[in-house]
């Protein structure tokens, strides 16, 4: 999966799960201030891109994600770097 694909899909996520438009989830969008997604949500989309990923996130690097630029460097750096197929746990 590429990272166009993956941010992509990202996309449809964010705009199904928190009824956003498109235009609004750019790279650069702020996951909080620009999207308007609490920590509440934030747990929600977690435990959807785990489904994504078929991996693990480790919740001290998804304290660090801000935009959706953050959120597609994680799940790329989790599809393709992981150990195993899909199933690694990032650290």
């Amino acid at each position: 999966m590429t990272r166009t694909d993956i941010e992509s899909e990202l996309v449809d996520i964010l705009v199904e799960m928190f009824e956003l438009e498109p235009s609004e989830v750019t790279l650069d969008a702020r996951l909080y201030e620009d999207l308007d997604i609490d920590s509440i949500d934030a747990v929600d989309l977690i435990v959807r891109l785990k489904t994504f990923t078929e991996a693990n996130v480790d919740p001290e690097r998804a304290k660090g994600v801000r935009t959706v630029r953050d959120v597609v460097d994680l799940l790329d750096d989790l599809l393709h770097n992981s150990h195993g197929a899909g199933t690694g746990e990032l650290a």
